[in-house]
């Protein structure tokens, strides 16, 4: 049985926040631009939209074995929120695994952010009984690339419906 629990994590200009229904307003204007979207789909979300999709994810996930964890990311210094990242975890034969993703609003990008962000969610699975994180990623997206091999991952070479798997095993 997995008990991890989403708690606040901070690194060096971040806050992550365990992810509530009330960030469903601010989040909305965060990831409200169509280009975010280019690689992974579909279209931003309404506040009410991301209300109803975070009670989902805040009641957590209906199969055994399997716990999401979410934050959003706050810049401390202009108190604001930027994007999110999210973990979930899954039980195999080895113990648990952690698979990885993260969005940072276009108005927030190229200044290390999604970096900062993966780096401070890796670290917080390297304090659990985690033994691999993953990622997958569009071949074309350079910026999640950057982002992934900051946190410590590297491609493997395997794909997943049209993205690479990145992995780092954690010893």
């Amino acid at each position: 049985m997995i008990t991890l629990e989403p708690e606040t994590l901070r690194t060096d200009r971040l806050a992550l926040l365990p992810l509530r229904v009330e960030h469903a307003d601010e989040m909305a204007a965060v990831l409200s631009d169509p280009d975010l979207h280019t690689f992974i789909g579909g279209v931003p979300d309404t506040a009410e939209d991301l209300r109803v999709r975070y009670e989902r994810l805040v009641a957590g996930s209906p199969r055994p074995g399997e716990v999401w964890c979410n934050w959003v990311i706050q810049l401390r210094d202009a108190a604001c929120l930027t994007g999110h990242v999210q973990a979930t975890v899954t039980a195999d034969d080895r113990g648990t695994a952690a698979e990885i993703a993260w969005v940072v609003g276009t108005r927030w990008q190229r200044r290390g952010i999604a970096a900062e962000a993966a780096r401070g969610l890796v670290a917080w699975l390297r304090k659990h009984p985690v033994h691999t994180v993953t990622a997958h990623i569009h071949p074309d997206h350079e910026a999640s690339a950057a982002v992934a091999t900051a946190a410590g991952l590297t491609p493997t070479g395997q794909w997943h419906d049209g993205e690479i798997r990145w992995q780092l095993t954690i010893s």
